[in-house]
């Protein structure tokens, strides 16, 4: 008997045969379902008429007018689908933003490059050649990231005993062990079987104390003769004298959940060619940029667009990047590979890449199962991304993904995109400087008028924001991508191009964690280019008034003006913001508090007991949520309790804070289980990071931009500040 299948249009109509949006999308599908479609011909028919039509509407002429009309309807278009709900709907918002700026970028090579003296043609083509990069990094950007995988984890076996054996690996060099402590006792307490879990500290540093700790614990500790590759070459040291089947690696002070392996290893069951499967790197500590602008749980960190949007579009095209952390690697291909790269300094990266090559899968899971620490000062993470730039640039040249076997097309431009990343310095600096040519030395960078400058590029400007904030809008807020950048351009650009023309240039250097900063400061050593852009842009905007005002608002040179001096404005505001970042906040703790409410009990010393609630929680203390009318004095010992389903642990404290229904506890000195405990209850929870991933409120562009601009002015206002207090300590000592 032949099986009843209905279409999509049958189901549309089965559902509500009545209303006319039904009957509309019936007859769309109806067309749809037609086997004609799938006519090689016809698609192939289909393919070239959309092309010759993307051509028509990118290199169509258009006066003014018609410019205008074109502009205002394509971005109607976009603001009407902005707030339709759909995957579809991005990707139209997409093609969308991609004719607006193909149109853009036509009209800029083919009517406004005709330059007359060598000033204009200076600056002229180097604004275009950075313009062309953006275009680039746009074009691949979406392609990344318009439908990210969303891969969800898969289960274990029911068969405990069919489960891999797994080597965890947590190199360290110079941090502190207290720093590593928290990773070795949540890493012990993975829930994996006993007889197949190995832990073992890789110690680049070859520390007595370490050593001790982990003999106390019981568990691995490996050193080697030599510091030879870094980072790399301890893992590679360590693959030497180990056998599991599967490696998982933390850096030092990444704290995994007692679920990563169950949550990671599933996919590996399921796909015998997967050979690296990768979670985010979360942070419960502010990085720099948090720190200092206060925006720590506020707006998303530098990091999150891309474990939280390109690392699951990555996945699409078996694309996802190891990254050196919180991964799981298949031994067997790892060292077929030769083990983790050793050719430059970003080596996770080019290990990915080196398997992708060799036929293997890679993976991404979108779930965070481990947090670590993020850098403490802006001058360490300035640092942390020069290595990453310049190791991406030392790919890009020894191992280039376009070029060479092994990879498909998605992957090449996955890869391709990543290193094209960080050449943003040069094209950033380039973005903020441009207004000045024509400010300062009246070069005409766009061979244009003022209107018709104005009517090309904002369409392309505008379409470009509302289209990434609806893809990126829960892990990038538009316009801080323009501060993060404007920040590290002029640190990387040297390092990047360096790396590119000689790549054996360079070292791996380590990135310290786990310090404090005893008083608050401007860094102004780090803050200099900043500075000097922000002066310059200062100028710039003081002679653009002054030129306003002498050629009078009638005139055409009035309005091109006006638009240099809008670009020098924004300048303005980024460059303030980049000061903003400069101004070190005072952090005097060394170990973190992670808000989050969990169950406690309180024991005094006279044997009564009081349910609570966490408020925070570090490895050497927590805040407890307690009635208001309690009131303890500083320095009473009491002992507090922390729960997890039917688990205890209990632990001596002494009272720091007491008030407004708030007690601050220290830990008393805790024995080795009772730390181990602690990490149980605390950091190793399954749930632990969950809630604060990605749950933010979606970006609003223009609230954004505000934001941008209210840090700009605190940014200002901090230069001041320190300038004032240099010059009258200097007039207070030049008077002694």
């Amino acid at each position: 008997m032949a099986t009843d299948h209905k279409t999509v249009a049958d189901e549309i109509a089965d559902r509500d045969p009545r209303s006319f949006q039904a009957r509309w999308r019936m007859r769309v599908h109806r067309i749809a379902d037609q086997p004609l479609w799938t006519h090689p011909l016809l698609r192939l028919a289909t393919a070239l008429g959309a092309a010759l039509l993307f051509a028509l509407v990118v290199s169509v002429p258009l006066d003014l007018t018609g410019q205008l009309i074109f502009s205002a309807g394509s971005f109607g278009a976009a603001l009407l689908l902005s707030r339709t709900p759909g995957r579809l709907t991005t990707l139209a918002m997409i093609v969308l933003s991609i004719s607006a700026s193909s149109r853009y970028m036509y009209w800029r090579v083919t009517d406004t490059v005709g330059f007359t003296n060598w000033l204009d043609a200076c600056f002229g083509f180097g604004l275009l050649l950075a313009e062309l990069y953006a275009f680039l990094v746009l074009l691949i950007g979406y392609f990344q990231t318009a439908w990210p995988l969303q891969r969800r984890p898969v289960s274990m076996p029911q068969d405990v005993d069919s489960w891999p054996s797994v080597d965890v690996f947590i190199p360290t060099y110079n941090e502190p062990l207290e720093v590593v402590k928290q990773t070795v006792f949540s890493a012990m307490q993975m829930d994996w079987p006993e007889d197949r879990l190995h832990v073992y500290v890789l110690d680049d540093g070859r520390r007595d104390e370490f050593r001790d700790f982990c003999q106390e614990l019981g568990v691995g500790y490996l050193t080697r003769d030599d510091n030879a590759h870094a980072k790399a070459g301890n893992i590679n040291a360590a693959l030497a004298v180990t056998d599991s089947d599967y490696v998982a690696i933390f850096d030092c002070d990444h704290i995994p959940t007692r679920s990563f392996l169950q949550v990671c290893m599933g996919w590996f069951i399921r796909d015998p060619k997967l050979a690296m499967l990768q979670t985010p790197h979360h942070f419960f500590s502010p990085d720099p940029f948090e720190k200092n602008l206060d925006t720590f749980h506020v707006m998303p960190n530098e990091g999150e667009l891309f474990y939280g949007i390109v690392q699951d579009g990555n996945d699409l095209w078996n694309a996802a990047f190891f990254c050196g952390s919180c991964a799981v690697i298949k031994r067997a291909p790892l060292l077929e590979v030769g083990g983790v790269a050793v050719e430059t300094v970003t080596e996770d990266a080019h290990t990915a890449l080196k398997l992708s090559r060799r036929g293997y899968n890679t993976a991404y899971l979108e779930l965070p199962q481990a947090a670590g620490l993020a850098t403490e000062s802006l001058s360490a993470h300035v640092g942390q991304r020069i290595r990453w730039a310049r190791g991406m640039a030392q790919i890009c040249r020894v191992d280039n993904p376009l070029l060479g076997p092994g990879l498909k097309l998605g992957q090449r431009l996955c890869y391709f995109n990543a290193m094209l990343h960080f050449f943003y310095g040069l094209p950033r600096l380039v973005f903020l400087t441009a207004p000045l040519a024509y400010l300062l030395f009246s070069a005409h960078v766009f061979q244009a008028t003022a209107a018709m400058i104005t009517a090309y590029a904002l369409p392309h400007l505008a379409h470009a924001s509302i289209t990434n904030s609806r893809i990126q809008g829960r892990f990038r807020y538009s316009f801080w991508n323009e501060v993060y950048e404007s920040v590290l351009a002029w640190y990387i650009m040297r390092p990047v191009l360096v790396a590119f023309i000689n790549p054996k240039l360079g070292k791996f250097n380590v990135t310290a964690k786990g310090g404090v900063i005893e008083q608050s400061y401007f860094d102004w050593s780090i803050a200099r280019p900043y500075l000097i852009l922000l002066l310059l842009n200062l100028l710039g905007f003081a002679v653009g008034i002054g030129r306003m005002v002498y050629v009078g608002p009638s005139s055409e040179v009035f309005t091109t003006l006006v638009i240099n001096m809008v670009w020098t404005a924004y300048n303005i505001i980024l460059t303030s913001a980049s000061l903003a970042v400069a101004s070190e906040t005072r952090q005097v703790r060394s170990t973190p508090r992670v808000t989050a409410a969990l169950p406690a009990a309180l024991r005094f010393a006279d044997g009564k007991t009081l349910v609570c609630e966490t408020d925070d929680f570090s490895q050497s203390g927590v805040g407890l949520r307690v009635p208001p009318e309690l009131r303890l004095e500083p320095g009473s010992h009491v002992e507090v309790s922390l729960f997890r389903s039917d688990e205890e642990g209990t632990f001596p404290a002494q009272v720091t804070f007491s008030g407004d229904g708030r007690l601050g506890l220290h830990f008393g000195e805790l024995s080795l289980h009772q730390q181990a405990d602690l990490a149980r209850l605390t950091f190793a929870r399954a749930d632990a990071w969950i809630d604060f991933w990605g749950n933010r409120q979606h970006d609003k562009p223009l609230t954004s931009l505000k934001s941008v601009a209210v840090i700009g002015l605190r940014g200002l206002g901090q230069v001041a500040t320190n300038s004032l207090n240099i010059l009258r300590g200097r007039r207070e000592a030049v008077s002694r």
